[in-house]
């Protein structure tokens, strides 16, 4: 990352992004993208799953290099990436050391020069001059409790001494956000920041991120945290011309132009299609005139009259050719979730966990009971036990102690917390292999056809897992929990990675299902959806 000295330079800071071309397997991921990031801009980039945000992001960062055009960077950069990679023996102080390492020179340089000034070296107070500027620009001073303050409000780990190979990608991730919002860098680019947060981190980041001096690229699906933040959004989904579409006016803008975009490309491909009817009729029967020798009326010239039918023809010919030249093209419908037939199990309790607890990690008994068509939400900060609840629920933990019941032939689905797969298999054969085992044990009769959801695109369904997006991972996710009709479906943060589209589809179906749902979830448009729902809050560590 370049770092510039002073405030002048960080005057200058930009991010200028002209033309970007990326390709994957020869299909295009990002076309012509172009876009400009000055300090203070709070840039949120948007798209169904799959679209190339993140791609994106690794190319405004020079960790990827765009098939065809450029990226100028002016300033110094932090990223968050979706996952950190961990080196060996890295501690998280290690980690904070190098998220501040321009904050580190810069207090280096000023005690240099300090010194030299002392000793009355020659050019000393022009060298401390600038070296201070550097260092009150980044605010160099300060940025270790800027970190602090950070790492306590996202709920991260302050253990400076902690390897980072004993945290979870969470809390990883919450150290990475904490140093990143305390390094003073002009340019933070964040990949679904949300992810791994709780309300007070939630709230921690809507308000450091309108505060921020430094120009900010969102990627992220969290409606009410683009609502907050974003000044513009670079929209990636499908437009008319191919190309991305920027919109001002923040949230708000995006979702009244992008309205105003689809209306008017369907207005348009409608009207182009009326006159591609139109030339074609209009070819038809300058053609049948040519064919049965048709003459125009007599007082017309002889030249008139023999050339009349030929030069229609031709004339409606360059009009198809000029139409042609200026297609356009067929709006593309957005994959639409369709929430498959759940069936209840009436007449007895499906689910019940009786003072349940797990030592270190759900230390606090918990109870809960779930009754066909039951609606149940989960919350509590991070850390108290919320995952591990649903994991002693389905059965994949045993519980320390207390107790969980099933009714009998009740089935469950779970759509766990994302990790990414390496999987070779696409995405059809991991399907098929559920599928199968769902037949062999008996379970269900009418498995649910992947095809059906409306979660996956066909193109991606012969891919191979390990190359699908996070959100296209968690589509699958979602399809594999509802493979088998479960009476109960458990949701652990669905909404992370999930396009808005789906997020809003998904809350709607929770609505109609008959089977019962429980939701663990920090996101809080969601929370506000689902606030008519029962609610169970776990209590943060003791």
């Amino acid at each position: 990352m370049s770092i510039h000295a002073g405030s002048v330079a960080r005057q200058r800071a930009q991010l200028v992004a002209t033309g970007l071309h990326v390709e994957r397997g020869g299909r295009p991921v990002l076309t012509d993208v172009t876009l400009t990031v000055n300090r203070g801009t709070r840039l949120g980039i948007v798209g169904e799953n799959g679209r190339g945000k993140s791609t994106l992001l690794h190319a405004l960062s020079g960790a990827l290099a765009p098939d065809r055009g450029e990226v100028q960077r002016h300033g110094s950069l932090g990223v968050a990436e979706q996952e950190i990679v961990v080196d060996a023996g890295r501690t998280v102080g290690g980690l904070i050391d190098v998220e501040l390492t321009a904050v580190r020179a810069a207090l280096a340089a000023v005690e240099a020069t300090t010194a030299a000034l002392a000793a009355g070296h020659p050019g000393a107070d022009e060298a401390y001059a600038d070296a201070l500027e550097v260092a009150l620009a980044l605010d160099a001073w300060e940025a270790d409790r800027h970190v602090d303050v950070a790492l306590a409000a996202l709920g991260a780990v302050s253990d400076r001494s902690r390897p980072l190979t004993e945290l979870s990608v969470g809390e990883r991730y919450r150290v990475r956000l904490a140093c990143l919002l305390g390094a003073g860098h002009d340019f933070l680019l964040l990949d679904e920041p949300t992810n791994h947060l709780d309300r007070q981190g939630l709230d921690f980041l809507t308000a450091s991120l309108r505060a921020t001096e430094a120009g900010v690229v969102l990627v992220s699906h969290d409606r009410r945290l683009l609502a907050d933040v974003a000044t513009k959004v670079l929209d990636l989904d499908p437009s008319s011309d191919g190309r991305p579409r920027l919109y001002g006016d923040g949230f708000a803008g995006y979702v009244d132009g992008r309205r105003a975009e689809q209306a008017r490309w369907e207005q348009s491909y409608d009207r182009h299609l009326v006159e591609q009817r139109r030339l074609a009729d209009d070819l038809s029967a300058a053609q049948n005139r040519l064919r049965s020798g048709w003459r125009p009326p007599k007082g017309t010239g002889k030249h008139q009259r023999a050339t009349r039918a030929p030069s229609a023809v031709r004339g409606v010919h360059r009009k198809i050719e000029q139409l042609a030249a200026h297609e356009v093209t067929r709006p593309q419908a957005p994959l639409r979730f369709e929430l498959p037939a759940l069936p209840p199990l009436p007449g007895t309790t499906l689910l019940r966990a009786d003072e349940v607890a797990v030592a270190g990690r759900l230390d606090r008994p918990v109870s809960l009971a779930l009754d066909p068509g039951g609606r149940l939400t989960i919350t509590g900060p991070n850390g108290a036990g919320k995952s591990t609840l649903l994991s002693v629920v389905v059965g994949d933990l045993t519980p320390d102690r207390g107790t969980v019941t099933l009714a009998p032939s009740a089935r469950l689905g779970l759509v766990a917390q994302e990790s990414r797969s390496c999987d070779p298999r696409t995405a059809r054969e991991v399907y098929e292999a559920r599928i199968g085992r769902l037949r062999t044990s008996g379970d269900v009769r009418d498995p649910v056809p992947l095809g059906s959801l409306g979660l996956l695109a066909a193109r991606d369904l012969g891919r191979p897992v390990a190359d699908l997006s996070m959100g296209q991972q968690r589509r699958l996710d979602l399809a594999l929990a509802l493979a088998g009709r479960p009476h109960v479906l458990l949701l652990d943060e669905p909404t992370n990675h999930l396009s808005i589209a789906l997020v809003d589809e998904l809350t709607e179906a929770f609505e109609h299902t008959r089977a019962a749902v429980v939701v663990v979830t920090h996101d809080r448009q969601l929370r506000d959806d689902l606030a008519h729902w029962p609610t169970l809050t776990l209590p943060g560590c003791p």
